[in-house]
């Protein structure tokens, strides 16, 4: 670990870790807290979602108007996300102003008091966010995706939960599910840029020594399905996207698959860029990739293309997936090397990457990865290895969502067989 990197458990269970950049005059500093959907169950669907969008909206301290106000008086940045494993709290400030920041994180994620009044309101926002997603075919396409590719269970079920989850959605459920996950052993508070981390174990004690212990349920545990979901609407373009089961973030076999996704789709120079693109003019987008998570990961493709392509669309891109599995160069393969390590040296100029990374790396691995390690371990994936996690991947059973004018998409069936040929 890097003598800039400096990492602190407190009694309390709670994690401090810290990156001291000099030559920065910024500070990002974030509460990432592992709950998100896949810990909600069926009722409380969007409870995660719906606690971010809550969390801006009052304490006794201040109301939603001046936690907007006070940090934009110093010209910082404050922003949350939830994906289906955490819910991240994050805020960008000038060095002097890093007490200001961690001030109101701690105080919203300690005393937020739920306004009925407010709730309301937020409740008609995140219908209307959702609202929005159904009308976004390339966006909702991969909510349906997600569902078929791990079908009735928590990991399957969308971040923003559903129009019912979210109308009945009581204050008392938000409550609950705060007391029961947002516990210190259950979060990272991560720092990047001009800080010392004994300033930030000073700002932990003062700002969240509030945060009550919490012993929340294991996780349900994810179990790929697969399937097909195809739902008709009145589009110009098909949307698919065509998945297989992988590996976990943890998994010796994550990086060969990170290298087979930047090959295959990861840009314009990738295999199915040029194929599909370039060379037939099938489609404007498509693309490859992986999300591994932290006990099973996902592989796919996605593609939007007219009704009359993707006849032609979908034979081509499993030639493809098959292809890729006998025939890998060691000239494209660098060139995957090299987009994947300029990729992660790039998102390093960032003071918020570089927390977010800090934090994501503890929350999945349980240690932070030497930027040394991840670029040997990039340098060290062999084709041979690529090609081993193309055929592991493209055998296993398939998961196909179309949404648009999809009649002329091949069926499961017919794709299991091209793929086997």
């Amino acid at each position: 670990m890097s003598e800039a990197i400096r990492l602190t458990r407190l009694p309390s269970g709670l994690t401090v870790v810290s990156e001291t950049m000099p030559r920065v005059e910024t500070v990002s500093i974030g509460a990432y807290v592992n709950a998100g959907t896949r810990h909600e169950t069926e009722a409380e669907n969007g409870v995660s979602h719906f606690l971010e969008h809550m969390a801006f909206k009052g304490t006794s301290r201040r109301d939603a108007a001046a936690i907007a106000r006070e940090i934009e008086n110093v010209g910082g940045h404050l922003n949350a996300y939830t994906s289906r494993e955490n819910t991240a709290y994050y805020c960008k400030v000038l060095k002097e102003d890093a007490g200001l920041a961690a001030d109101i994180i701690g105080d919203i994620l300690t005393d937020s008091v739920f306004a009925p009044e407010e709730l309301e309101r937020e409740r008609g926002v995140i219908l209307q966010e959702i609202g929005q997603a159904n009308d976004t075919p390339d966006d909702i396409v991969f909510d349906h995706f997600q569902a078929t590719a791990y079908a009735t269970q928590a990991m399957g079920r969308p971040v923003l939960g559903s129009e019912g989850s979210i109308a009945e959605m009581k204050r008392e459920t938000l409550m609950a599910y705060m007391r029961r996950h947002y516990g210190p052993s259950r979060m990272v508070l991560a720092a990047a840029g001009a800080i010392t981390h004994e300033a930030l174990l000073d700002l932990a004690d003062r700002h969240f020594g509030a945060l009550h212990p919490a012993v929340p349920p294991i996780a349900e545990a994810a179990r790929y399905t697969g399937g097909e979901f195809r739902e008709e609407r009145d589009l110009d373009q098909v949307h698919l996207v065509l998945g297989f089961p992988t590996v976990a973030a943890t998994d010796p076999g994550n990086m060969p698959v990170q290298l087979l996704s930047t090959l295959l789709g990861g840009g314009m120079s990738s295999r199915l860029f040029q194929e599909i693109r370039e060379k037939r003019g099938l489609v404007y987008s498509i693309y490859a990739f992986a999300s591994p998570f932290q006990d099973h990961g996902l592989f796919g493709i996605y593609a939007g293309t007219g009704e009359e392509q993707a006849a032609e669309l979908v034979p081509a891109t499993l030639a493809e997936l098959r292809r890729v599995q006998l025939d890998v160069t060691e000239e494209e393969l660098d060139r995957a090397k090299a987009q994947l390590r300029a990729s992660l040296l790039m998102s390093l100029e960032s003071t918020g990457s570089r927390c977010e990374q800090l934090a994501r790396q503890l929350h999945v691995h349980g240690r932070i990865i030497p930027l040394e390690e991840t670029k040997a371990r990039i340098a060290g994936v062999t084709v041979a290895q690529v090609q081993e996690a193309a055929a592991r991947a493209f055998r296993a059973p398939l998961t196909l969502t179309a949404l648009g004018p999809a009649g002329r998409v091949p069926g499961l069936a017919e794709m299991s067989e091209r793929l086997a040929a």
